[in-house]
């Protein structure tokens, strides 16, 4: 979550007049993530969060995300529906941009899970799983190797000044996985950015899954790679804590089984899944606007999980 897009309480409380959530009382920009623009909103009947849909969000894939969030919440997910307004309209504009009043979902991020909370958190990427099955519609990932190369590209010669050694990083990775990536594994509806700060929790509890802006179909094992290098690692990536790996790998397989095939991808998922996350956060920290409202996240966080998977020796940890 961030705020690149202002609005005033003015624009804010004409909006609500839409939904029957009664008058605004306060609201606040939050500042956490980088992707869209977001605000805590409180009025006479509860707390919302407000999204407006920025930067990489295709405003043609959100009748995607608002009907998976609303068929993962039939099957008793805990994930925050887009709220209706009093015509029926999920999906609005605000200041220019596509928006949409969301449930508010009790529960913190946490900054440093135990094994207990990994492990909730891998159950919960398999029951995601496991209720996106039988959801019939379909986006490829945005996200995908191809857009990899892409992001390389638009981040040209400023890779050098994240630090010097990033573009032969990035390009040889690109090679690799050019050369390695898997073509025949599972595929299946992915939240592809399950990082701690999208998942709510009370004591070990998970309470919300939140920011699907990323779902699409891909590699179901894909999925847990991404959410293994944002659990597993110190946030600068300098410390691997294999207590909590194994845990989020058991909470993750004590609901679905992984054959030898996944099993053995999984350190070249991994790495492309450290790989991804370095170039957008490159991207991110080169053009992201002066005046916004965001936190930086530095890429060379996930070079140094991107070196531990490139690491023969550390292959074991998927075993």
């Amino acid at each position: 979550m961030a705020v690149y897009t202002q609005v005033s309480a003015e624009d804010m409380a004409a909006f609500l007049t839409r939904y029957n959530v009664g008058e605004l009382r306060s609201f606040k920009g939050i500042a956490e993530g980088v992707e869209n623009s977001n605000y805590l909103v409180e009025t006479e009947t509860g707390r919302y969060i407000l999204t407006l849909y920025e930067k990489r969000v295709d405003p043609v894939d959100l009748p995607f995300f608002i009907t998976l969030l609303d068929h993962l919440a039939d099957k008793g997910m805990p994930v925050p529906r887009a709220i209706a307004d009093n015509e029926g309209r999920q999906l609005q504009e605000l200041a220019g941009k596509p928006a949409c009043l969301i449930e508010f979902l009790q529960g913190v991020s946490v900054a440093q899970p135990s094994g207990a909370q990994a492990m909730a958190a891998g159950a919960s990427l398999a029951e995601l799983h496991m209720a996106a099955a039988d959801f019939k519609a379909r986006r490829p990932n945005s996200m995908s190797l191809a857009s990899w190369h892409e992001m390389a590209s638009q981040c040209g010669d400023s890779l050098a000044h994240i630090h010097g050694e990033l573009p032969d990083i990035v390009h040889s990775e690109l090679a690799y996985l050019d050369e390695n990536w898997p073509a025949d594994l599972q595929h299946s509806i992915i939240h592809a950015d399950l990082f701690p700060d999208n998942v709510l929790m009370l004591d070990n509890q998970v309470t919300g899954l939140i920011d699907f802006y990323f779902s699409c179909t891909d590699i179901r094992a894909y999925d847990l790679a991404v959410t293994h290098a944002a659990w597993c690692f110190s946030p600068d990536g300098q410390e691997f804590d294999n207590a909590l790996s194994n845990a989020l790998l058991n909470g993750y397989r004590k609901h679905v089984d992984q054959d030898d095939t996944e099993i053995y991808a999984m350190h070249v998922l991994a790495r492309g899944a450290a790989l991804r996350f370095t170039l957008s956060r490159a991207y991110d920290w080169i053009n992201t606007p002066a005046d916004a409202l965001v936190i930086r996240k530095n890429p060379m966080d996930f070079v140094r999980r991107l070196q531990f998977y490139r690491d023969p020796k550390n292959a074991v940890i998927f075993a």
